[in-house]
């Protein structure tokens, strides 16, 4: 017996058979498409009914028709889903909303309805848990829950943007749901006008500056993590869109408008809190996203692993505290702000160049185990400047306390002042003097990281025996690395010890459950993504904030940080913002799906696809 097998003509190449894409669920393309929309607007309608029926959980969702607290969020995702799925009506889409979806129409519909489903259930089963089982939910929650299912139900049933891999001929229900989500890469966009792009850049940040705001705005942990289910599943939605993609690449067009409007965005942050204590996390958040971006030329650009970098930290707020006229000074001088911030990032650059240039010569584990106990014996050191162990210096253990406020110029950031109508406080001041620095952090990293050294940083990065066979000192370099990025965390270390009122030894260990410490910062670093600009400032900014918002989880941050960092590591190791080079040394034939980093030139970047 004999079986006929069909074969193909070819031309000399044998093309391997494909798989039809197919839905986890399957359901006609229109059915699929109605069904979310419907699903989508019943969830919608349902925050606009009563959740609950008493004020005792947070946000008062017991009002008919005025959504509060994570009722908010739900409508939030519900309209975005509805307005996504309208963009991928018909075979193609509605007119005014295809702007929406240039890279795909059925993945960031999923991403979006499954968004709507985690905040919604997790309010439901918060209420539950707090106010003692599921009796206490009021039909509008099991209304908004029921549709916020229909639209799952509805999502999963659409086709996936792009077909299944050849060598997946038998794909499982799970591979089926990971190519679903998966939308191709943006077609060509038309060319706007530069006013219109200016106009684009600008809509982007603000929106960024009013999602931030927001988040750090939130005054109790429940609406906090709806707000972090909310804004990953739509951030990813938006990526997956293209509409990221299509951001970064007008950022990378108008790069000074893009600089611009980020520090504007970043200005008007302290303007939009009311709550002194939100703006002080700003604050503080600056100083660890500075710090971080310093560590990020040893790390991300120069490639040192160093695990003692606070302690270049603690050497600037030392210093500074010393000699800002704290009656607990030993030292007893009262320099100005200038002076004291140059003291500060003296002594860290000098401690920075006396302690790297007997270890610099060591590499990779070494090196980290050398700057590791550099961290311990500041720390050590610091407490043992008591008087009793050793000269009377730092008052040991107590620290320095009772640092005043700095005065600039007659202005004192330790009273609030009134500029514009808008009330700004002590937070708020030390917020705008850490933004100054920040930009000027920025500044030196981005020119630093394109001039030759950058390349030549980069270079020993890779590989440094290559980098010192084609000339390149890599010690002098790798030292100039080291003292460039101590002198940065120094420079932060002078704002911050300002902003504490004091210092203590106990502030600069290498882990713990308060930022900033040479664990977070470098995890800051990789979470971001090593060697760009603003992958360091995201990965501080979430690192910082979501401890300072999830205060009940503090006995567990250090193991919730350690499985975050497996599962950033196992899905994104290129981290958040990606430069071009990570991206194709971690996805070398598959998509490239990260918001890539536009504020370095490729030769920073040390960007070749055969180099990759």
């Amino acid at each position: 017996m004999t079986t006929n097998i069909p074969t193909q003509k070819t031309t000399g190449t044998t093309t391997p058979p494909t798989t039809e894409a197919t839905p986890l669920i399957p359901l006609p393309p229109t059915a699929a498409r109605a069904l979310t929309l419907a699903g989508s607007a019943v969830a919608l309608a349902g925050t606009f009914l009563a959740w609950t029926w008493t004020e005792e959980f947070p946000g008062n969702l017991t009002v008919t028709g005025y959504p509060g607290g994570l009722q908010v969020l739900t409508l939030t995702g519900a309209l975005l889903t509805l307005l996504f799925t309208l963009a991928g009506w018909g075979p193609t889409g509605i007119k005014g909303l295809r702007w929406l979806t240039p890279g795909g129409t059925n993945s960031p519909v999923r991403l979006l309805a499954l968004g709507v489903l985690g905040t919604t259930g997790y309010a439901m089963g918060a209420i539950s848990q707090e106010l003692g089982g599921l009796v206490n939910l009021e039909p509008g929650a099991w209304v908004s829950g029921i549709g916020a299912l229909i639209a799952v139900t509805g999502a999963l049933g659409l086709p996936a943007d792009q077909p299944h891999d050849a060598s997946d001929t038998r794909p499982t229900p799970w591979a089926r749901l990971r190519h679903s989500l998966t939308a191709p890469e943006p077609g060509r966009a038309k060319p706007l006008p530069a006013w219109t792009e200016i106009l684009v850049i600008a809509a982007g940040f603000g929106t960024g500056l009013y999602v931030f705001a927001y988040g750090i705005g939130t005054e109790y942990s429940e609406l906090f993590i709806g707000f972090l289910i909310t804004t990953a599943f739509a951030f990813t939605a938006l990526n997956r869109a293209g509409l990221l993609k299509r951001l970064s690449a007008l950022t990378a067009k108008h790069r000074n408008v893009t600089l611009t409007a980020a520090f504007v965005a970043a200005i008007c942050f302290p303007f939009t809190q009311t709550n002194d204590q939100f703006a002080l996390i700003g604050a503080n958040i600056l100083i660890f996203a500075t710090v971080a971006l310093g560590l990020n030329v040893v790390v991300g650009l120069a490639g040192l692993l160093d695990l003692g970098y606070v302690a270049f930290l603690g050497v600037g707020a030392y210093a500074a505290a010393l000699v800002s006229g704290s009656p607990q000074s030993t030292i007893g001088v009262h320099f100005p702000f200038w002076a004291a911030v140059l003291t500060g990032a003296l002594a860290s650059l000098v401690f920075g160049v006396v302690i790297g240039a007997p270890t610099l010569r060591l590499r990779g584990d070494y090196l980290a185990i050398v700057t590791l106990g550099f961290g311990e014996i500041f720390r050590i050191t610091m407490n043992n400047l008591n008087g009793n162990s050793g000269p009377d210096v730092t008052n040991g253990s107590n620290g320095i306390p009772n640092i005043p406020d700095l005065e600039i110029l007659g202005f004192n950031l330790g009273l609030p002042h009134d500029v514009l109508g808008h009330e700004l406080t002590r937070s708020g001041n030390y917020y705008l003097l850490m933004l100054l620095f920040t930009a000027i952090v920025v500044l030196v990293f981005r020119r630093s990281a394109e001039s030759r050294i950058g390349r030549a940083w980069v270079a020993i990065r890779e590989d440094e025996t290559a980098a010192t066979a084609m000339g390149i000192n890599s010690f002098r370099l790798k030292l100039l690395a080291f003292a460039l990025g101590a002198s940065l965390a120094g420079l932060a270390g002078t704002v911050q010890a300002h902003v504490s009122y004091s210092v203590t030894p106990e502030q600069y260990q290498f882990a713990g459950s308060v930022p900033p410490n040479s664990a977070f910062l470098l995890a800051a670093v990789i979470l971001g993504g090593m060697g760009t600009i603003s992958g360091p400032l995201i990965g501080a900014a979430l690192l910082y904030l979501i401890p300072a918002k999830l205060q009940f989880m503090a006995e567990y941050q250090l193991l919730l940080f350690g499985i975050a960092l497996m599962l950033l590591m196992r899905f994104r190791p290129e981290g958040l913002v990606a430069d071009r080079r990570k991206q194709l040394e971690f996805h070398e034939t598959g998509q490239l799906d990260v918001p890539e980093d536009t504020s370095l030139p490729e030769s920073a970047t040390g960007v070749t696809k055969a180099g990759a």
